[in-house]
């Protein structure tokens, strides 16, 4: 009787140790299901440059040096940004006529060049 006693109480605690050690274990995750389809990832939308340069004409109706022009053309009025590389020909301010020669990079759009035609120079 003793010996049944002591194999039971080996193999409880055989049992208790062992499930404790299977539940700090850690799940396997499950496997997506088999298909004979390959995965198609979309292609991502990208902002891209325009490359292409666009030019707007009119007056200027505000002008920050060095930060941002607006122009009022025929239809509406534009602001762009001026960078460090943006080539400015003439003396701008507001009330001036300018061509603005730009660039779009995302939803900006960036002076590459303005060139403000001096009317009362070439009336002279």
């Amino acid at each position: 009787m003793k010996k049944i006693l002591t194999v039971l109480v080996v193999l409880l605690t055989i049992v208790a140790f062992s499930s404790g050690a299977m539940a700090q274990a850690p799940a396997k995750p499950a496997a997506p299901a088999a298909t004979d389809k390959p995965k198609v990832e979309s292609p991502k939308t990208e902002k891209k440059e325009s490359s292409q340069a666009t030019e707007v004409s009119g007056t200027v109706a505000a002008y920050e040096a060095g930060k941002t022009i607006k122009v009022k053309g025929k239809d509406k009025e534009t602001t762009f940004e001026i960078t460090g590389d943006t080539k400015v020909n003439g003396e701008v301010k507001v009330g001036a006529k300018a061509t603005v020669m730009y660039k779009k990079v995302g939803d900006k759009m960036i002076a590459t060049a303005i060139t403000v035609s001096d009317r009362e120079k070439e009336l002279t």
